[in-house]
């Protein structure tokens, strides 16, 4: 028997759950009703949500098809897969008990938005964010009851980003907030800011002489729970052998091409042009103004050239990544899709530390290439997420609005085809240095495709992704490296190569079907339009029929 409610109704209490158990997530959102607090991560906690997760299950089934609209018929299974991926999560991925850097990346994230966006006046955020330091010594104290046998990958990354945490707590936080003159609330920041460096501190000398010596877990999933996550949280239900013959062959196919373009810059070796077009790059110092003309150039094209609708709104602030991100090579911040005030978004790119050794510096920079930097702007500002998420601010579902619904092949793939997207409209057409720069970087996306399978699903260690890295996507050995070590803690990080091949393959679809009716730019616009739905359900929603395949 088939309960009479409305699914909206029912949106809008999963919705409401998620916002109060993942306030650093509301607030992403653009939802401030919980900015006061932390995630509760004691196992006592997590369990209770499993429970009551496995409730929102029996509800919706109870919701049958009589009733729903057409949308509705294809967001139910969105929302039946959302459910799911976070039970699967909790109980058997079970990284809250694996890996100290959930805790302290959930704790740079929500000390960050309540810096980095000003949604409130600074008295009422400095207020907010003194009640998450307050709390910051309960979520370690969990973090030390939970973690108890991590792998060392993760300690060493938790320990990086914990310092970060750190800094920014004792440097960048009385930045933020310098235009206080509440010598009470000052004087209450300061104390709590004592408190929480001091638990971080505690925690950080507890992970690396107690902790790292015996940290020998393994960070596999192993191939049943990963192709289950991957099925749960992307809606890709192809097996792993399946998805590496398609991985293996694409990145041979733009091995192919990278070849072809480096042979019309200079008939030689195409590493060796490579590795020349990589000294081209900015100074040291000079990253974030070389990425902010970019920026201007970008949209001026994309306008232009009709490859997609750009919505009015605040302007883009481009900037250094903060200390506490630096692991990030560039990282997009935009206002939740829910934010009822104009609020600036930021592109932070990640320059060189000056007390890196000049070796290390020159490396980084060789990544940041000019040619490499148009992608990276496109990917993370015009027409990628920064455009994608003024377009979310548009859509009036809050199920397809959401970001706690998005999956990251939408978000990613998106972002990554604008990569491609741009340059075949033409953008600095007969530069060939740009388009290799473009391909190095789909290398980069296709190497995580196959080492994220080959971390997880089969055998293969840090060591050998990190030659993969630098042997197939041809990158320098620290990048590499980086790029393996995350494959252990983003186990389905191949969500970029993957996402840009679904929305190909909709592109090629959706243009067969329209004929000579075909427009990029309405393409691009119905799709953004439909908000953050997975691409299988983009399929339905764009072409007649059932959709067909996803991924081929």
């Amino acid at each position: 028997m088939y309960s009479s409610e409305p699914l909206h109704h029912f949106v809008d209490d999963y919705l409401r759950y998620l916002h109060e158990t993942h306030p650093t997530s509301a607030a992403l959102d653009g939802v401030h009703t919980h900015d006061d607090l932390l995630e509760d991560m004691s196992r006592a906690a997590l369990e209770g949500q499993a429970r009551v997760l496995s409730g929102f299950v029996r509800r919706l089934d109870e919701i049958g098809p009589d009733g729903l609209s057409a949308g509705e018929r294809i967001e139910h299974p969105v929302i039946a897969s959302n459910i799911r991926a976070r039970i699967h999560e909790i109980e058997e991925v079970r990284a809250w008990e694996k890996n100290p850097q959930v805790y302290a990346d959930l704790l740079a994230t929500s000390l960050a938005t309540q810096a980095i966006f000003p949604y409130a006046p600074e008295d009422e955020r400095a207020r907010r964010v003194f009640s998450k330091l307050r709390q910051t010594p309960r979520l370690i104290q969990a973090a030390r009851e939970n973690v108890k046998e991590p792998p060392g990958i993760y300690v060493k990354v938790a320990l990086e980003t914990l310092r970060g945490v750190q800094k920014f707590i004792e440097h960048d936080l009385p930045r933020a907030f310098s235009g206080l003159d509440d010598l009470h609330l000052l004087g209450d920041l300061a104390d709590a800011s004592v408190e929480a460096a001091d638990a971080i501190t505690s925690y950080m000398d507890y992970l690396e002489q107690e902790v790292a010596p015996r940290a020998r877990a393994s960070f596999r999933l192993g191939r049943e729970r990963w192709e289950k996550k991957l099925k749960l949280d992307e809606g890709i239900g192809l097996g792993a052998d399946k998805l590496l013959a398609i991985a293996s062959r694409e990145l041979w196919q733009v091995q192919e091409e990278f070849r072809r373009t480096a042979g019309r810059i200079d008939p030689g070796d195409a590493l060796e042009t490579w590795r020349r077009i990589k000294q081209d790059h900015p100074a040291a110092g000079e990253v974030v103004g070389e990425a902010r003309q970019q920026v201007d150039e970008l949209l001026t094209f994309i306008e232009r050239h009709d490859v997609v609708s750009v919505p009015a709104g605040e302007p883009l602030v481009v900037g250094p990544t903060p200390d506490f991100y630096r692991w990030s090579f560039a990282s997009m911040w935009s206002p939740g899709p829910f934010e009822t005030k104009p609020s600036r978004a930021y592109y932070f790119v990640t320059d060189v530390d000056p007390s890196w050794p000049a070796e290390r510096q020159e490396e980084h920079l060789r990544d940041f290439n000019r040619a490499t930097l148009w992608s990276i702007s496109m990917h993370e500002a015009y027409p990628g997420h920064f455009l994608h998420s003024r377009h979310l601010r548009q859509v009036e579902s809050k199920l397809r609005k959401s970001i706690l619904f998005s999956p990251s092949s939408a978000i990613e793939g998106w972002a990554h085809y604008c990569e491609q997207v741009t340059i075949e409209s033409g953008f600095r057409k007969g530069d060939h240095a740009v388009r290799l720069g473009q391909l190095a970087e789909s290398l980069i996306r296709l190497a995580r495709f196959v080492v994220s399978i080959r971390l997880h699903a089969e055998d293969m260690s840090v060591e050998a992704g990190m030659r993969f890295f630098r042997d197939e996507a041809y990158m320098e050995e620290t990048g590499a490296r980086r790029e393996a070590e995350r494959g252990t803690f983003d186990p389905t990080y191949l969500v970029y190569s993957a996402g840009k091949l679904m929305l190909l393959k909709l592109r090629a679809d959706y243009k067969a079907q329209e004929g000579e009716r075909f427009s990029l730019k309405e393409f691009h616009d119905r799709l953004l339009g439909n908000g953050t739905l997975p691409i299988w359900a983009q399929r339905k929603l764009l072409l007649r029929g059932d959709g067909g395949d996803v991924i081929e």
